[in-house]
């Protein structure tokens, strides 16, 4: 296995010659797709990866300097096609961040996405303006500080409220182990990242068809954040799912499989 793919914990199966590549998002791994991903493995070759630092990829390729925006993460996706040569055609599917990640690098390289399949997206966490991004600033600052001092403590506190299913616990258990089993170094420096972007110019340059997933009650990326998306990305479809939280694939994963092949069909 190549270095680049090693360095991804990247795993093809599926039986298609169209790529389709998912992408977990703040915190999570491959596995957060496996409820989804293999309802595609018949029509499309199914590509899944550890963002690094997460997951099984090899945190020593992470170093601070280097991922410090979101367009790092956007090249290793760029990276990875090119050394599983898929050029051209691909459908993208990103899962929070990602989605921001897959808009990047989708910038990048114009031609490489046929499809871009944004689950929850954000384009920025913090309100501004006349923005309501979710989070005002003052309420972030004092997450990122809790993260910092106590991160088993913040970890407890922000899992229920990303997956938003109490009837659902094992599923905010598993995201919570997900975030304790993250190296806390690489973790923090991420959220940062993640949180305190602001990409609201970028996705104006999206001209790839795209698809906007919604949930209701989702307190990370609100109703009027997939609105704004989809007013400023004009080749983009929006949906909102029945489904409360931001880990539709996970809580939800037949109306989120349901809406893709909708959108791609």
């Amino acid at each position: 296995m190549g270095t680049v793919l090693k360095r991804n914990n990247v795993r093809v199966v599926g039986t298609g010659k169209q790529a389709m590549l998912f992408v977990h998002g703040f915190g999570c791994n491959q596995n957060m797709w496996r409820f989804v991903a293999p309802s595609f493995q018949d029509d499309y070759k199914v590509v899944l990866l550890d963002l690094v630092g997460c997951g099984d990829s090899d945190s020593s390729a992470w170093n601070a300097d280097k991922y410090s925006t979101l367009t790092a993460y956007a090249k290793d996706i760029i990276e990875i096609c090119n050394e599983l040569n898929l050029t051209e055609n691909v459908i993208y599917v990103g899962h929070s961040v990602s989605a921001i990640i897959g808009v990047l690098a989708n910038n990048i390289q114009t031609d490489l996405f046929s499809k871009l399949i944004l689950i929850v997206p954000s384009p920025c966490y913090v309100n501004k303006g006349d923005y309501l991004g979710g989070f005002d600033q003052d309420h972030m600052n004092a997450l990122l500080i809790q993260m910092e001092e106590d991160y088993e403590s913040w970890a407890n506190t922000l899992a229920p409220v990303i997956m938003g299913n109490p009837d659902s616990p094992l599923l905010s258990e598993e995201l919570h182990s997900s975030f304790c089993n993250t190296n806390h170094k690489i973790a923090k420096h991420f959220a940062k990242v993640t949180f305190l972007s602001d990409n609201r110019e970028d996705i104006k340059k999206v001209n790839t068809p795209s698809l906007i997933l919604q949930c209701k009650e989702d307190n990370i990326a609100p109703e009027f954040v997939g609105n704004y998306m989809h007013y400023h990305m004009p080749n983009s479809t929006i949906q909102q799912l029945n489904i409360k939280g931001h880990c539709p694939h996970m809580s939800g994963p037949k109306a989120t499989i349901n809406a893709i092949n909708n959108f791609l069909n």
